[in-house]
């Protein structure tokens, strides 16, 4: 019997038939399709203009570069997510500091992000778990109030909505990933949005190695026609029109993609409700996830058990996530373990269950079925 991987990307004809297309063109990489594709990302998000790069790492290792964080800052972190929130931090220099997540969403909590703000606060970065997405309100709130910028990691969520406005439009910075699991797919690749076009302008530039073409903007602008500057250091995050190609079929079936993974959540609410000794997703009436995880909750310390059980029966399921600080590089910095109950707790719990789209009815009653066979 087959394996069910627990996420895997809807690729059809139109996909193959973009991707085709932008192969013969005169540009693969650093042409119209990037455009096409940054303006198709900010619309969905309700923003001025979005900057896409190579990857999710890079949206935020650009977006930490936008917003200024370096030596001497500090940025609060989820405790509850994938490295890549923290360390994006870490590499310029910031101190990092972990907040404990809500019990019920797993998303962080701002009672927790509050009582970490001190005078170097630069950013607060919240993530929005499995999809479902923060309590932006009190967050933007929290980051205005302390000076600093509100950043949301929603790697899992675009295409999501709190209280009916769309992710990419609550936070200062807003950063996607479209890894083959998430909700939509480049294969690689991430995009970063702003409310503040100079923020953004920063992004784009850190985005090309910081390289200034603009000769009004240039020291030496009589240098030659060729003549390019670097000012502040950047890296090569672009992502290549081919992959922008497929970004931009991918998003023209966002809503048919979320419709799917909704389906999927509520067969998985509906099937196993009555099943004993596990706690699934909670949803606040407030948002509409377009969901990346289905995350139940395994009690009574049988989470290996179970996640052992599923796998030894072809069910490809994962955890999400060790908490942060858990890395021996941030234990060696001199993090420790009790510092987060909830997200330790969440974490010690949690099985991520197959979700994704294309996802079969017959699939998911065999994951449905095993679960409820053993828990039962």
């Amino acid at each position: 019997m087959a394996s069910i991987p627990y996420g895997r990307q809807w690729i059809d004809d139109a996909d193959i038939s973009a991707v085709t297309e932008a192969l013969h063109s005169d540009f693969v990489t650093m042409g119209p399709r990037v455009d096409e594709f940054e303006a198709a990302i900010a619309a969905i998000a309700g923003a001025a203009g979005s900057v896409a790069v190579s990857n999710g790492t890079a949206a935020l290792h650009a977006a930490y570069a936008g917003a200024h964080v370096g030596p001497g800052d500090e940025v609060i972190v989820t405790a509850l997510t994938f490295v890549a929130t923290a360390s994006g931090a870490a590499h310029p220099g910031a101190t990092v500091c972990f907040a404990d997540v809500q019990e019920d969403t797993g998303n962080i909590d701002p009672v927790s992000a509050a009582a970490l703000v001190t005078d170097a606060t630069r950013v607060i970065a919240a993530v929005d778990y499995a999809g479902h997405p923060v309590d932006a309100d009190e967050l933007v709130a929290l980051a205005a109030s302390s000076g600093a910028l509100l950043l949301e990691d929603a790697a899992h969520s675009i295409g999501s909505t709190y209280r009916g406005r769309p992710v990419g439009s609550l936070a200062d910075l807003t950063t996607f990933s479209f890894f083959p699991t998430k909700n939509v797919t480049t294969a690689e690749g991430g995009a970063v949005v702003a409310k503040d076009p100079e923020v953004l302008e920063r992004v784009r530039a850190f985005r090309g190695h910081g390289l200034v073409r603009d000769r009004t903007r240039q020291r030496y602008p009589d240098e030659g026609p060729w003549h390019q500057e670097v000012h502040t250091l950047g890296l090569n995050y672009r992502l290549p029109d081919v992959l922008c190609a497929l970004g931009i079929s991918q998003l023209r079936k966002l809503t048919e993609f979320k419709s799917a993974r909704a389906r999927v959540f509520a067969r998985y609410v509906a099937g196993l409700t009555d099943v004993a000794g596990i706690t699934l997703p909670a949803v606040r009436d407030y948002v509409d996830p377009m969901w990346h995880l289905f995350p139940i909750r395994v009690q009574d310390g049988r989470r290996r058990e179970i996640f052992d059980h599923l796998r030894a029966n072809g069910v490809i399921v994962q955890v999400n996530y060790i908490p942060v600080y858990w890395h021996p590089y941030f234990e060696d910095q001199g993090y420790r373990r009790g510092m987060c109950p909830n997200a330790e707790r969440y974490y010690r719990e949690e099985i991520s269950l197959p979700m994704y789209a294309s996802l079969t009815e017959s699939d998911q009653d065999r994951v449905i079925d095993l679960l409820r066979s053993v828990l039962n």
